[in-house]
């Protein structure tokens, strides 16, 4: 004799639908969801506690390469500097100290806000990759410049990171029109630092 009355499974069936997300146990009856993962994963639903902390990473990278510059770079910049034959329209020697902890700032944000708004360091590969690069440039342009007093190789270095934050730009402007406009200004300085430095090269 059969039992009209379909046997309960002890065992939840889980249908696979193909869809990617938190994974769902059923503890006792009660859907219990993991999302430990795919919070850490993403940091639009890791909380503001997971994005301040990435906000402070990219920060410390950014000033990270402005350390790693200023030591490359030896001492007694400001009086090299001013020593140098330099154009009329060259900045004061105090300017570098105002504008560079401003843009360092605008840098580190804008790889942050690619990075919150592609949702991993993967899935911003190409943009945050481009990114890096062009922070070793950073770094290495004022070890040629004033450390090894190399100023006509100091023009290919600050050449190459001219590409370098072009290609970062537009990079970031395919993930965050934001994050493109905040280092506008770091490309228009860093542009008027080429002119500046090929117009102290030939010069000196």
């Amino acid at each position: 004799m059969t039992d009209p009355q379909p046997r309960r499974s002890d065992s939840t069936e889980v249908a696979d639908t193909g869809e990617t997300g938190p994974a769902t146990h059923d503890r006792g009856g009660a859907e219990v969801v993991d999302t430990s993962d795919h919070a850490a994963a993403n940091p639009e639903t890791a909380g503001s506690g997971g994005r301040a902390v990435g906000l402070v990473v990219f920060l410390l990278l950014a000033f990270a390469a402005g350390g790693i510059g200023s030591v490359l770079q030896g001492s007694d910049v400001g009086a090299r500097y001013l020593a140098f034959e330099r154009p009329l329209w060259a900045p004061p020697e105090w300017a570098f100290g105002v504008v560079w902890p401003v843009l360092y700032i605008l840098i580190g944000v804008a790889a942050w806000q690619v990075w919150r708004r592609a949702g991993s360091v993967r899935a911003a590969a190409l943009p945050l990759g481009l990114w890096a690069v062009q922070l070793v440039f950073n770094a290495a342009w004022p070890g040629v410049f004033f450390g090894e007093d190399l100023q006509w190789a100091a023009v290919g270095v600050i050449g190459v990171l001219d590409v370098l934050v072009v290609a970062t730009v537009w990079a970031f402007a395919r993930v965050d029109r934001l994050a493109a406009w905040l280092l506008v200004p770091y490309l228009l300085w860093i542009l008027y630092a080429t002119a500046l430095n090929v117009a102290i090269a030939a010069l000196n």
